[in-house]
């Protein structure tokens, strides 16, 4: 349903009145099939590298915790204008709308300069702290250099994207990711290979195709909120710091920042955990982490297309809806999980194929892969209770589970496994923490509901 047909049948935002389970669904399909599709570039990159050398996608894999850090303030930041955004439209107060949006812009552009100076200056010291293979290194720091110095693309498609998203045009958010993700698709082997003329950059061909898959696909965002998006009032003079904004902005966004910070941190200590059995152990966490975005990326645009529901709703007072968003997502989320985890037990070998997987590679990745996907449905509740929280106002229960999993939990099991000097026993480090990733997200969610209803319900009265 187009949003103007929308509009004029339920005589105001969707978001407030459309049934829960068909306006879940408008706003998180466009965003799963976009995510499929930067899985899919996500992971194109990664198999057009694997056949340069294992030591090609060995430097990919290890840049993963820098660009990691750089969609997690990316990200973390579109988080908190999403919300903030989301809940001052659905408490009618445009102003403040205007405001978040503008100062979102503002500090989604600082975060772009403050990465291109760690890329163009932090790369090499930062492989050299993982390896001192030379090769990988140098590969290491072209590809980090380029997607970090150039940065801006990044963070602007993050913010553009989520003001689409926050009032409800999520199809409009979805072909943007397209155009970034069918771009790179066609660059990367051009530009790795040096096709049609083109010189062959190998590695630091994939960044060049990523970033300019980012660039464009930001460029289509900004012109889609020009024109398609009037609920926000865009100003080149009021795109500046604006400190309550900014403190609001954050208040959600920095736990989201922190958290996938740490899943930088948690996957820079794996990895020099399995370099230490051999790098092809780490070829094979890298190569698994570009697989399972295929099954959590749906998840993360479910999640997204559930945040302004849950916000709107929440500013909006409207404490049924608000439930009912939650349970149809969190099922909806462990469907998902599941079907994953079944892929991953039954053909692990394929997937890992794409990767040119060596026999070593397959004798070390087919029962990772396994061990690993035991996890997955866990996983998927886990991540819809923590979005719930920070949806409507909660932000550090999210921040204390993924604390408590990966720096506590995760990477203490996964060294204490180690000592054991078989690699095989160190993957289950990662179900033993979700394990207790979903008792502490089940009592925080808990907690979070019982309290958010008491707020509606006091102010209903």
């Amino acid at each position: 349903m187009s949003n103007k047909k929308t509009e004029k049948t339920y005589g105001e935002n969707k978001m407030g009145v459309m049934p829960e389970g068909r306006l879940l669904a408008s706003m998180a399909v466009p965003m799963m099939i976009s995510m499929l599709f930067q899985a899919f570039y996500n992971i194109v990159d990664s198999v057009f590298v694997s056949n340069i050398s294992e030591n090609a996608l060995n430097a990919v894999s290890l840049a993963f915790p820098l660009q990691n850090l750089m969609i997690a303030f990316g990200g973390g930041t579109a988080v908190g204008i999403n919300a903030l955004l989301s809940r001052s439209l659905g408490a009618k107060k445009q102003e403040d709308a205007d405001r978040a949006a503008n100062t979102g812009i503002f500090m989604s552009l600082c975060c772009a300069v403050a990465f291109a100076l760690i890329g163009i200056f932090l790369s090499r010291p930062f492989f050299l702290a993982q390896t001192d293979v030379e090769e990988i290194v140098n590969y290491g720091v072209d590809y980090a250099s380029i997607c970090l110095g150039a940065s801006v693309g990044i963070f602007s498609q993050f913010c553009f994207e989520r003001l689409l998203q926050s009032t409800g045009r999520t199809s409009l958010a979805m072909v943007t990711q397209i155009i970034g993700a069918v771009t790179n698709i066609i660059l990367d082997p051009i530009l790795i290979f040096g096709l049609i003329g083109f010189p062959k950059l190998e590695v630091a061909g994939a960044a060049v195709a990523t970033v300019a898959g980012q660039i464009l696909a930001a460029i289509a965002a900004i012109i889609m909120n020009i024109k398609f998006n009037p609920e926000i009032h865009i100003s080149l003079k009021k795109i500046r710091w604006h400190t309550p904004t900014v403190r609001a902005i954050y208040k959600v966004g920095f736990p989201s920042i922190v958290m996938q910070s740490i899943g930088s941190v948690m996957t820079f200590a794996m990895n020099k955990i399995l370099i230490s059995f051999t790098t092809t152990a780490t070829a094979v966490f890298g190569a698994y982490f570009k697989l399972q975005s295929f099954i959590f990326m749906p998840v993360f645009g479910l999640n997204n297309g559930m945040v302004p529901i849950i916000s709107y709703n929440f500013g909006a007072k409207k404490a049924d809806r608000v439930k009912r968003t939650v349970k149809i997502t969190i099922f909806v989320s462990i469907t998902i999980m599941l079907i994953g985890a079944i892929i991953f037990e039954t053909i692990p070998n394929v997937l890992l194929s794409f990767f040119k997987a060596s026999e070593t590679m397959l004798a070390i990745g087919v029962p990772a892969l396994r061990i690993i996907a035991i996890h997955f449905a866990l996983a998927g509740f886990c991540i819809i209770a923590g979005s719930v929280c920070q949806a409507i106002g909660n932000p550090f229960y999210s921040l204390i589970v993924s604390v408590c999993r990966q720096l506590l939990v995760l990477l203490p099991a996964a060294w204490l496994l180690s000592k054991t000097n078989r690699l095989e026993l160190v993957w289950f480090a990662f179900p033993i923490a979700e394990l207790f990733s979903l008792i502490l997200s089940s009592v925080f969610l808990k907690l979070t509901m019982k309290s958010a209803n008491k707020k509606m319900a006091l102010t209903n009265e």
